[in-house]
């Protein structure tokens, strides 16, 4: 890719895109006062008044985190003022896309009241903000959830909650010691009818539970060939992508969308996916709190070319009540509980059930039978429990969980031997190696912030 001379600011960032990298990417001035969006926009019939609204910034706003912000630019109790990235192209889209939603009920068609940044400290830097989405890399989650709960924020912390199994613990405790309210991005977990047929499963509609199957297709369409280096492009700060992972030098398949395929960022469809399906799996066997004691599998990981992820894979977590969860790289996205007198399936993204038997599906939930609960939805679940101070259906120890058994999967696939878990102190029991491995090397001066 060559290195863009176009030094122009997009639209009314009034910063280049050079300035926005050496100035932290703050874009308006600091003495302008915030725009307010008119109490018709934000509260209905104007009865949030500014004072009581969440006012929130976004941390990251490449494809899923712009998702994110539209998610929240949709609540009218909520004021986005503010949106980071290390990409200049990316901040700007994000800032156009604030701008646009809310000049659409202003007098007079226009708003600017949401900032640029380029550093996520300088936006948990204002007092002003409640709370953050935070939705960069992977490799970034732990080190900027545990610098907002220290700032007193709330967070949206996208899935997987860390890049690390230590990483993780330390963003839960970091949440509990500072009073923060939390939510993991496992979205699918929300679902009325992934909760419905957890409560079916939980509630012995299928008898005794016996297997789960996790069906991961991998999305990454294979392996590719080593990368040339390639300049940096202007307006993207490169370094600070990388954080705290370690060097390595400029390609475009290594950033954006591409990292999830890169163990130094991501742990690919395992921790992609991974944190959503088997989130759910843990939902219907009831072990949100806790994890399995053993943990075998087998996989493909490339020794040549770009990509070093698990291409092709199966592995298989065991509990002490006998459930087996079985994960393979085929099927049909979804989960699919099994017991000794029937099952049900989940498609994943979209929610859709399928079951042994229709009739399982018209069954009623009794009022002294285990009921999980319904989501207002995730998003709106966050905002409930910011106002509430309670714990989201996502909450950090729920997300670290999955998280957990996701890094233990690949661990023990890149071991190539079976491992055995103590879920209690969070420790693979007699093997130094695996154990070693619970943490993710970190580059000064990113252990943590």
């Amino acid at each position: 890719m060559a290195r863009s001379t176009d030094a122009r600011p997009s639209k009314d960032t009034g910063l280049s895109r050079r300035q926005f990298l050496r100035r932290g990417g703050v874009a308006a001035a600091a003495a302008a006062l915030p725009n307010i969006v008119p109490p018709s926009v934000l509260g209905l019939d104007g009865t949030i008044p500014p004072s009581e609204r969440i006012v929130m910034a976004s941390i990251g706003v490449g494809g899923q985190g712009t998702a994110n912000l539209r998610a929240f630019l949709s609540q009218r109790d909520t004021q986005v003022v503010g949106v980071c990235d290390v990409d200049y192209d990316h901040v700007c889209k994000a800032r156009d896309l604030v701008h646009e939603t809310y000049g659409r009920f202003m007098q007079s068609g226009e708003y600017k009241g949401c900032e640029v940044y380029s550093d996520f400290r300088a936006v948990l830097e204002r007092d002003d903000i409640d709370a953050v989405c935070i939705c960069p890399p992977d490799h970034w989650h732990a080190a900027i959830s545990v610098a907002a709960a220290k700032a007193g924020k709330d967070m949206y912390t996208e899935k997987p909650l860390a890049n690390g199994i230590a990483d993780g613990r330390r963003v839960v405790d970091a949440v509990k010691r500072y009073g923060r309210v939390f939510q993991t991005g496992s979205h699918e977990r929300s679902r009325t009818n992934a909760r419905y047929a957890a409560e079916l499963v939980r509630n012995g509609r299928i008898g005794k539970l016996h297997t789960i199957h996790v069906n991961l297709p991998i999305d990454n369409h294979g392996p590719i060939p080593p990368q040339p280096e390639m300049p940096i492009p202007e307006g993207f700060d490169y370094d600070f992508w990388l954080g705290p992972a370690p060097w390595a030098p400029y390609t475009e398949k290594r950033c954006h969308f591409w990292f999830r395929y890169i163990l130094d960022y991501s742990g690919g469809e395992v921790t992609d996916r991974g944190a959503h399906i088997i989130d759910l799996a843990r939902m219907g066997h009831g072990s949100d709190m806790t994890g399995p004691m053993e943990i075998e599998g087998r996989g493909d990981f490339p020794r040549d070319g770009f990509f070093n992820t698990a291409m092709d894979y199966t592995f298989t977590f065991r509990y002490p009540d006998g459930v087996q969860i079985i994960c393979k790289q085929q099927g049909p996205r979804g989960v699919k509980f099994e017991g000794d007198k029937g099952w049900v399936f989940i498609h994943v993204h979209g929610g859709n059930l399928d079951a042994s038997a229709p009739s399982l599906l018209k069954e009623i939930i009794g009022p002294e039978e285990i009921h999980l609960g319904r989501s207002p939805g995730h998003h709106r679940d966050f905002l409930n429990n910011v106002r509430l101070r309670g714990d989201c259906f996502a909450a950090p120890e729920i997300g670290h969980r999955t998280a957990t058994m996701c890094h233990m999967a690949n661990i023990a696939m890149r071991l190539e031997r079976p491992l055995k878990w103590d879920p209690d102190k969070e420790q693979f029991i007699n093997d130094d190696e695996a154990n070693r491995m619970l943490e993710v090397p970190q580059r000064s001066p990113w252990r943590f912030v």
